[in-house]
């Protein structure tokens, strides 16, 4: 079970659309520059249109039409995803390892723990877990199922299959 970055509140996310220039219609203005947009392609967020080079991360300006469909806003800013969870994402622990997880980072759950991606391993014989693959929770450590079977045999406890 793999997952990304913690996720933003909704009421920060806006979509971003490409949409092609009708010919026929009146010249849009640029929310960005204020220059009219006669591009074969526009941009429209946040209730406005924009070039294609007006839309861009107020950190790293990169090209907000060009990173994906959405875009963050807080603080006045315009920013991607990955600038406004550095900013402004809640960040973590790693179960295993105890280091900061940034809120941008791709992690792996199981239950209520978080885990880096090189960190999600069986806790007794360090084999690494690939998608899909079976591990098990026990007392709190992630165990694949040769260990987890093992136990088992030893201590006759019941499985949490995930």
């Amino acid at each position: 079970m793999m997952e990304g970055g913690r996720a933003a509140a909704a009421r920060n996310v806006s979509s971003i659309q490409m949409l092609s220039v009708q010919p026929d219609n009146k010249p849009k203005g640029c929310a960005g520059c204020n220059r009219k947009i006669k591009d074969r392609y526009l941009l429209k967020a946040l209730d406005k249109y924009w070039h294609e080079d007006c839309l861009k991360c107020a950190c790293c300006d990169c090209r907000l039409g060009e990173v994906g469909s959405t875009l963050y806003t807080k603080a006045n800013l315009i920013l991607c995803r990955r600038d406004y969870l550095r900013l402004f994402g809640v960040t973590g622990n790693c179960a295993a390892c105890s280091k900061l997880i940034p809120a941008f980072e791709m992690v792996m759950r199981a239950k209520d723990n978080v885990y880096h991606l090189d960190c999600f391993a069986c806790q007794l014989c360090n084999q690494r877990f690939c998608v899909g693959d079976k591990f098990f929770l026990k007392n709190n450590m992630i165990l694949c199922q040769t260990d987890y079977e093992e136990g088992l045999m030893k201590e006759g406890y019941a499985p949490q299959v995930r």
